[in-house]
Formats: structure tokens, sequence, C-alpha cells
């Protein structure tokens, strides 16, 4: 398993590897049946994410398409709500995780253009998600101590890599001006 304790470099500039890139995380993040991808969780340290909720039953509620995120930041939230969540990087692991129902997100898109959303439910869920990875957060770290007692014995086996995620990354352009996170 990554190593996910250090926060992402802001990105500065969009050239054709960085938009590759991009296309890239959302193949795999398509691939692995996924909603969301953030860079770390393929080695990548820029402020980059993408989400597509697309494919789920939430869809039906809320009219949303793929979005990427790139230097995103929570600027406010209100509301609070529990669902239980999973990760593409903590395979088979799933626990209750409490978050804010509503945030307000600042980012830029692909061209580098500031935008501010008011994001709700399920989709505003996706997103912290996202994020929190950018800032070297697991969904597991705002889970209570008994459920992470729980999930102890699958954590384990995780960080010493006898499970492992049960899809393979897309094309990711790694020599480039992208930087990319050293295995430990």
């Amino acid at each position: 398993m990554m190593s996910y304790a250090k926060k992402t470099k802001k990105v500065t500039k969009i050239d054709d590897k960085f938009i590759e890139l991009v296309g890239s995380m959302f193949n795999t993040m398509h691939k692995a049946s996924g909603i969301g991808l953030a860079a770390p969780q393929i080695g990548i340290e820029q402020a980059v994410t993408v989400i597509d909720i697309s494919r789920t039953e939430e869809k039906k509620k809320i009219k949303t398409e793929p979005i990427t995120l790139i230097n995103p930041v929570i600027k406010d939230f209100h509301g609070e709500i529990t669902m239980e969540e999973g990760c593409l990087s903590i395979p088979y692991v799933r626990g209750e995780v409490t978050r804010p129902e509503t945030v307000y997100v600042e980012y830029q898109d692909l061209d580098l253009n500031k935008h501010y959303v008011e994001l709700k439910g399920f989709i505003a869920r996706v997103a912290q998600h996202e994020i929190d990875h950018l800032n070297g957060i697991l969904f597991i770290d705002h889970m209570n101590k008994e459920e992470k007692k729980i999930l102890k014995p699958e954590l384990d086996l995780i960080k010493k890599g006898e499970i492992e995620a049960d899809y393979l990354l897309a094309e990711i352009p790694v020599k480039s001006s992208i930087h990319t996170r050293k295995k430990r």
C-alpha cells in the first residue's frame, strides 16, 4: 500500500502530458468501477482528482457530469450525514464515516480557470473523500477507534502487501513534468 501521509503539490501548468494524465485517471477509475480517483492513489503528487458518479443510482437524483478538480479547496460546509465509504486504495474495506452534507469547493478546471461550486449529498461526499486524498487523509482516518479496531486485521494485511487492489492502472504518463511519488 502506498503512503498517503503527504500533501500534494499545486498544479501550476497544464500541458499535453497533464491532459493525458487526467484521461488516464478517468480510464483507471472506470476500469476499477470507481466513482473518484485522486492523483496520489496512482503515485502522482499533484493536486488533481477526477469524479464520475454517472454510473451510480445517485445519478438519478442529481444531474452531474464527470468533473476534474484541480487544486480543490473546501471553503465552507454545513450539515452532517453518516454513510458507508470504501476506497480503491484500501480494497475490500468499508466503514461508516460522518462528513458534512454540503460543501462549497473552490477549484480550477483544465484551463486553470477558478470555479466555486456548492455540492450536496452524495457528490459532496465523493468530493470530500477525493480532496482528503490530496491532503494525505484516508477515509479510515475519519472512523472511530472501535471501527478501526474491527478493521485492523484487514488493514494490516493491506499494509503488508498481502491484499492488493484487483484493478490495473491505465497508462499513466510518468516521464513528464508531473511529479511522481517514489515507493518507500
